[in-house]
């Protein structure tokens, strides 16, 4: 599973390298739905910095929503603060003229809530790109590459697909649905599969491995089954066009969702030995268009694609 990825954000390098059309009325939704409070869309800071200086009436629109939003959401980092420094400081009190249980643990919690609203607050105001900026995980949005009548177009989509036609109540049912395993692409997936196909670009990807597996040892050898995270990375430093499948999911009453999620296989050995069982597929530029223009009744040729499909050496490490 792609338990998380450092992913290109910034539409512009799909236009700039596909050619692609932005659909300016998708990330107009997304963002004015965030700012009216009518959705809680994860965005990435990377994916609101390519508004940053728009150039044209669309962009300049986007960018109001984006600070609307961003002016709210500091205004309640704010207020926590003032509440948590309020809290901190009864807590402190207390504990000099007696320790207890509770003031010690205000004082802890206290202490965490202050420096979290204080780096949310930075990041806000902060105009300087870090990687994390284009980290997306499992809720989040990305830009998905898709094609629409002959022509590469980007729309902004959530990473955790809620296929057309299924209760909303799958997103808690199936948490897992940000992925998509190729042995079942004509089984839970078969309503996406050879009809909705996207691409997006990934630079890193990270997964949730066992540190008994990734060291090779015995479980028994360890206190407990220890998870660490592994980030893992082309050793080619070149981009992954990752294949996804997406749906656009209606309901009365609800605004629309744009949701993807990203196809997974057999891990390479250097992988499995990492002590991961699943990897995302990098597909080959040159099957891109065969991709994004499927046909349902040729999987074949579809599985084809997926079975062609780069072979970088992944090199990984400890995430930081």
């Amino acid at each position: 599973m792609c338990y998380s990825a450092q992913i290109q954000a910034d539409y512009r390098k799909f236009v700039r390298t596909f050619g692609a059309l932005m659909d300016i009325e998708e990330f107009a939704r997304l963002f004015f739905e965030r700012a009216e409070g009518v959705s809680k869309a994860k965005i990435p800071k990377a994916m609101e910095d390519a508004f940053a200086e728009p150039d044209n009436d669309a962009g300049r629109e986007i960018k109001a929503l984006i600070d609307r939003f961003n002016v709210g959401q500091a205004a309640k980092f704010e207020e926590d603060l003032f509440r948590q420094r309020k809290r901190l400081a009864d807590a402190e009190r207390s504990l000099l003229t007696k320790v207890t249980k509770a003031a010690t643990e205000n004082q802890r919690i206290a202490t965490d809530k202050i420096a979290l609203a204080q780096s949310r607050l930075k990041d806000i105001l902060r105009t300087e790109p870090k990687a994390r900026d284009s980290r997306i995980f499992p809720g989040h949005y990305a830009p998905v590459m898709v094609m629409e009548n002959g022509q590469r177009v980007v729309k902004p989509m959530r990473y955790q697909c809620r296929i057309a036609g299924k209760p909303a109540s799958y997103d808690v049912k199936y948490p897992g649905t940000y992925n998509a395993r190729r042995d079942n692409l004509e089984g839970f997936w078969k309503p996406c599969f050879g009809y909705t196909h996207g691409i997006i670009l990934v630079d890193v990807f990270y997964e949730n491995v066992s540190r008994a597996k990734m060291e090779g040892t015995l479980l028994e050898t360890h206190e407990r089954d220890e998870n660490v995270v592994l980030e893992f990375r082309p050793a080619n430093g070149e981009l992954m066009h990752v294949a996804c499948l997406w749906s656009r999911w209606s309901a009365p009453g609800e605004p629309d969702l744009l949701s993807f999620a990203a196809i997974t296989d057999e891990p390479p050995p250097e992988i499995a030995a990492a002590g991961h069982d699943r990897c995302i597929i990098p597909i080959k530029p040159e099957n891109i268009d065969a991709w994004l223009n499927p046909d349902a009744t040729d999987l074949a040729s579809l599985y084809a694609i997926l079975d062609d499909r780069d072979r970088p050496y992944y090199e990984h490490r400890l995430a930081a």
